[in-house]
């Protein structure tokens, strides 16, 4: 089941919508495997084994172990990593449920963590540090942990570029408004002034360095 787009912001993208790695099922098929060779020898062998009394243990057994599987399928099928172009969201729980959002311009680190054998089957945790009161966040049986993490950077730089370019349209929206107040009728500046009057501002501290560099090749690709 896809993570709602419902649940979306406004001109929120997914990147990544990811379910628990199959090592989340651990537990029962550590069990089951043992269970299983257990329901064999009582169904191939007579005598002890085949009386009624073992067969109604076992079976009161199996059906316990497939109740215990297939809640843990409802928790595993309702549970969801999502990476989007402006957060990453965690939900989990099948009657209550709780999770976490950590917006990627709040995140400062991300670190994954996997075991040889957790290697072999391309399962781990993350944990995500972020600013402000959430600190670090950590989520078990994550897919292709390194992967993921690329991602995120990905997403990250993406959503630092996007930040970029609208301040540097707000900027240059700005200046052109202003010229026009004060020039009414006049001729529109030409590109090296427009960038001279980008300079001043960011000299007064009106716009930052990154502001002034992307709105300054903007201009200078109009030439």
């Amino acid at each position: 089941m896809a993570y709602p787009t419902k649940l979306l912001n406004r001109n929120e993208e997914i990147a990544l919508d990811l379910r628990p790695h199959w090592w989340y099922f651990g537990r029962q098929i550590l069990t089951g495997i043992p269970l299983l060779v257990v329901v064999a020898l009582v169904l191939a062998a007579g005598s002890f084994w085949g009386k009624g009394f073992v067969k109604l243990v076992v079976g009161v057994i199996v059906l316990a172990w497939v109740v215990w599987l297939g809640l843990k399928y409802l928790a595993w099928a309702r549970t969801y990593f999502v990476v989007t172009n402006q957060r990453v969201v965690y939900r989990t729980g099948v009657i209550s449920r709780h999770g976490s959002e950590i917006p990627l311009d709040r995140i400062t680190n991300i670190n994954f963590q996997q075991r040889i054998f957790e290697r072999m089957i391309g399962a781990g945790n993350i944990e995500i540090q972020s600013a402000g009161e959430q600190g670090n966040s950590t989520f078990d049986f994550v897919r292709h942990p390194d992967g993921v993490q690329q991602e995120i950077y990905r997403m990250m730089e993406a959503h630092d570029k996007a930040d970029t370019r609208r301040g540097a349209d707000a900027v240059g929206d700005a200046v052109a408004r202003a010229m026009a107040e004060q020039g009414g009728g006049a001729p529109a500046p030409s590109v090296p002034e427009q960038i001279q009057q980008l300079a001043a501002l960011r000299d007064a501290g009106h716009i930052t360095p990154a502001e002034f560099e992307a709105k300054k090749a903007e201009l200078l690709d109009r030439m």
